[in-house]
């Protein structure tokens, strides 16, 4: 892959787009534990392209979900959170390399296609309310390692895999957190190695990932006060809408 440099025609305005979407979506990502990756390439992949947008993120979120993590702590489940990474952690490397093969039409196809699915997969699997064992949840794992690698705003599965496994509260968001860390390093590991982090895209990410320490201890104390359903309707018709933007776009360069 190689990344587009069309950041040197960023505006101030464009930056302080990016960072107020960054301290939103951190606080989305802190009361309902995912949305953070949803969120941000709805702002990002019209300024700088789609190719950019996996490795930004999954360098942005080092930040974010070390924050939360330090916000939830005390809530975090460290036996389910080394069985998904242990079982994801090859999957991830994989997903990821695969990512960095994508032209850039192709990112916004597989960007755009997984937030949109995100949005019935989560309503589904919240509806059959589904219970798994330590079992259950390291198959689940390899799965959800391909797509985490690879895409943005997959964490709407593991999110799910964890309350099937019986985790509720706050003690999700924790070991969300804990486990998105581990499969960050990893990410970040193979897009370096295969020459698609950049400067710019350092500096994009570092943007994202300081404005948005903030927003999960800003989420901690509002976690209780404010309506779930509320920002998850508003949430699911941002990213359906983004989601079929990006496609279209893409759809757009692969006619011409």
């Amino acid at each position: 892959m190689t990344i587009v440099s069309g950041f040197a025609d960023i505006s101030i305005f464009q930056l302080l787009l990016v960072a107020l979407m960054a301290l939103f979506a951190s606080i989305i990502g802190g009361l309902a534990g995912y949305g953070t990756g949803a969120l941000m390439p709805l702002v990002l992949v019209p300024l700088v392209g789609a190719e950019p947008v996996v490795p930004i993120i999954a360098i942005s979120a080092i930040f974010t979900n070390s924050s939360r993590a330090l916000a939830y702590v005390r809530y975090a489940d460290r036996r389910r959170a080394l069985i998904v990474l242990a079982c994801a952690a090859l999957t991830t490397a994989l997903g990821a390399y695969g990512y960095t093969r994508l032209t850039n039409a192709g990112a916004a196809l597989v960007i755009g296609t997984m937030l949109i699915l995100s949005v019935p997969l989560r309503r589904v699997l919240r509806r059959r309310q589904v219970r798994i064992g330590d079992t259950g949840l390291a198959a689940g794992s390899v799965g959800y390692g391909v797509l985490v690698g690879g895409t943005s705003g997959s964490g709407v599965i593991l999110l799910s895999l964890l309350m099937a496994a019986g985790l509720e509260g706050a003690a999700v968001i924790a070991t969300d957190a804990m486990i998105s860390l581990g499969t960050g390093l990893i990410k970040i590991s193979v897009f370096g190695l295969a020459g698609a982090v950049n400067a710019q895209v350092l500096a994009f990410a570092l943007l994202i990932g300081a404005i948005a320490i903030p927003g999960a201890f800003l989420a901690k104390a509002f976690v209780e006060r404010m309506p779930v359903h509320i920002h998850t309707a508003i949430l699911d018709a941002a990213v359906i809408t983004g989601g079929l933007v990006m496609i279209s776009a893409a759809a757009r360069q692969l006619v011409a």
